[in-house]
């Protein structure tokens, strides 16, 4: 990393978050951080408006998915003159459920350590009782499982609060437009060698109803398409 100040972007997918999102936006500690932009994956609500009004840059994706509004997010940065890149991209999401505040613990690893990618593990951390689904704990455990397996890399969560060195983001070359965003991530990672590792960090009940955990079929399908990504990069 650089001797002077990294520069951090942050990207905020979000979907009818209009409850969270300024909350969210207002808790990131706005010293470390350049832009926050919030990625506006086609809401019916004002999650646009209130997320500029907290001061966020808003950007928009009409494709439905969590991994397009990610991808819309880079493409912004992607935007910039080469020289105007940031250092370190922080992914986080606009429910609510992770704490904004404990950015400078996700992002010590890569600042003091040299680390490329840093997993914000709720398994590892505290986790308010509710705020996580069984089968997500299950898919969780699972999915970790089969990349230490299959792939060499100990993680214990696929949590959405991580922080990446950005030329490593770029070398990943992230393409999973829907649910296996977060483990075609560290898959990625791992199958280039990158130096990866967690940081405990809590984790509270969300603020809504999640459009993935909170319905039968969205958690079959993110549970599919978890595996999926799995194998499919071997």
């Amino acid at each position: 990393m650089p001797a002077t100040t990294p520069v951090i972007d942050v990207i905020i997918p979000a979907y009818n978050e209009e409850a969270s999102i300024g909350l969210v936006v207002e808790a990131i500690p706005r010293a470390l951080v350049r832009d926050i932009i919030v990625c506006d994956n086609n809401s019916s609500d004002r999650t646009a408006e209130v997320g500029a009004a907290a001061g966020a840059t808003i950007v928009h994706e009409s494709r439905a998915g969590y991994g397009s509004a990610c991808l819309r997010g880079m493409r912004r940065i992607a935007d910039r003159p080469a020289d105007e890149w940031p250092d370190i991209v922080v992914f986080i999401d606009g429910d609510h459920s992770d704490y904004p505040e404990e950015m400078p613990t996700l992002i010590a690893p890569i600042l003091q350590e040299g680390y490329d990618l840093v997993i914000g593990s709720r398994a590892r951390g505290e986790s308010e009782s509710g705020s996580m689904t069984v089968p997500q704990v299950f898919g969780n455990w699972l999915a970790t499982n089969l990349i230490r397996v299959f792939y060499g890399y100990e993680f214990t969560d696929l949590g959405p609060f991580r922080a990446i060195r950005y030329p490593a983001l770029r070398q990943l070359g992230m393409r999973d437009p829907d649910f296996g965003w977060t483990v075609e991530m560290q898959v990625r990672a791992a199958k280039a060698g990158m130096r990866c590792t967690e940081v405990p960090v809590r984790y509270r009940r969300r603020i809504g109803v999640s459009k993935v955990s909170g319905t039968v079929r969205g958690t079959l399908l993110a549970g599919h398409k978890i595996l999926w990504t799995i194998f499919k990069l071997i």
